[in-house]
């Protein structure tokens, strides 16, 4: 009897406690509230112009956005998918002070964050011109020979190693070329031999919101890309007063030509010199016609000059060297140097390579005398490949 009782007091207190453990409940956890996180953070100050507006939601979601600046404009946005982060259309610019306003719902309600930043503020802001070596801007889909050459010219002094840096320049089929840089307003983009003909080029100008140096920033991004002709290559010799003109290899026309006399002289305190330069030359531009004026190079008419209206002119330098018609010198061509350093040609001959070339053909002048041609006079094929890749900006 006595076992009998013990045993269910055993029983009744392991059932007590069963029921007990049963009825302990443990406290629900508070709601979550939301947090609201903008970028820029709060209170920041320059802030590149390239950069987005963001606001992004931990334990809850958005319900409203407002990005204002200091004129009163919204910043167009919109939110993800999931309604936890926002992103601005457009990036935030150069010098604005934005307040920025975000509504998130979470389990506690409503939080409401607000923030206010500044962007960069610009000294004065610079542009890049994209252009071939006739120093005509790019346009998209133009065509030119295997010898051009790209040129990007600021219109004030850049920080050289971070303009390289966002000027890319890409090639199909694949071609690696540099950058040489002239001076702090000029830079050359080549590869070390002729581009093939078909090759695409593109280049692409990321300066926006770039530093420039100096407090100056990049005013806008550009894309261009060209396209890379048939191979026109001619080579004049002054062995054999001959211009031998080649298209994708093939020979197609030999032409009696008259070169520059030779000679130099002091006009005005100017040094002249009346050689063709030796040298890789690339066609610039073509007029017909065009006035030739000694004078615009320092030569006046009184000083043995000339004025004179051309045809079929076709510019390969910057200083004044043409290819062109001269019938005047039919006689000394094929076996007298008469010019003042131009290519002069009978008129068919003219008439004919004026039709034939395209800017950025190349005209190679070999065994003339005088100094070889310079890069500012449009030889930029000429410097050899080494000294072009020392010439960049050294990152």
């Amino acid at each position: 009897m006595a076992l009998g009782r013990r045993r269910l007091l055993i029983g009744f207190a392991g059932a007590c406690g069963l029921t007990l453990a049963g009825c302990g409940q443990l406290e629900p956890a508070p709601p979550k509230p939301a947090t609201i996180r903008f970028d820029p953070p709060p209170g920041t100050h320059d802030v590149d112009a390239r950069s987005p507006g963001t606001v992004t939601v931990t334990d809850g979601t958005l319900r409203s956005v407002e990005w204002i600046d200091e004129t009163g404009r919204s910043l167009p946005g919109a939110p993800a998918p999931d309604h936890r982060t926002w992103t601005s259309a457009e990036p935030l610019g150069y010098g604005h002070t934005y307040t920025a306003r975000a509504v998130a719902q979470g389990e506690a309600g409503d939080v409401t964050a607000t923030t206010t930043c500044t962007t960069v503020r610009p000294q004065q802001l610079l542009d890049v011109s994209l252009r071939s070596a006739n120093l005509v801007e790019l346009a998209e889909n133009d065509t030119y020979g295997v010898g051009f050459v790209l040129v990007a010219h600021f219109d004030e002094p850049v920080d050289r190693a971070a303009a390289e840096r966002h000027l890319k320049v890409t090639t199909q089929p694949a071609v690696a070329g540099a950058w040489y840089w002239l001076d702090d307003h000029n830079a050359h983009w080549r590869p070390e031999h002729y581009h093939a003909p078909g090759t695409r080029i593109t280049i692409e100008a990321e300066l926006f919101g770039l530093a420039l140096g100096e407090g100056r920033y990049g005013l806008r991004d550009q894309r261009v890309s060209v396209i890379i002709g048939p191979a026109h290559v001619a080579i004049a010799d002054d062995d054999t007063k001959q211009i031998e003109v080649f298209d994708n290899g093939n020979l197609v026309r030999t032409m009696p030509t008259s070169m520059g006399k030779g000679g130099t002289m002091v006009v005005g305190g100017r040094y002249m010199s009346f050689w063709t330069h030796p040298g890789i030359y690339t066609v610039l531009d073509r007029n017909n016609p065009v006035i030739m004026d000694s004078a615009t190079y320092g030569l006046p008419t009184n000083s043995g000059g000339y004025r004179t209206s051309i045809n079929n002119a076709v510019r390969i330098s910057h200083d004044g060297i043409f290819v062109h018609e001269l019938a005047a010198t039919m006689w000394a061509q094929g076996n007298t140097n008469v010019s003042h350093g131009c290519l002069n040609l009978a008129p068919d001959d003219a008439a004919w390579f004026y039709d034939f070339v395209t800017p950025g053909d190349v005209v190679e002048v070999r065994n003339t005398g005088g100094d070889p041609l310079d890069i500012w006079q449009n030889g930029d094929w000429g410097i050899p490949w080494s000294d072009w890749l020392r010439g960049g900006a050294h990152t």
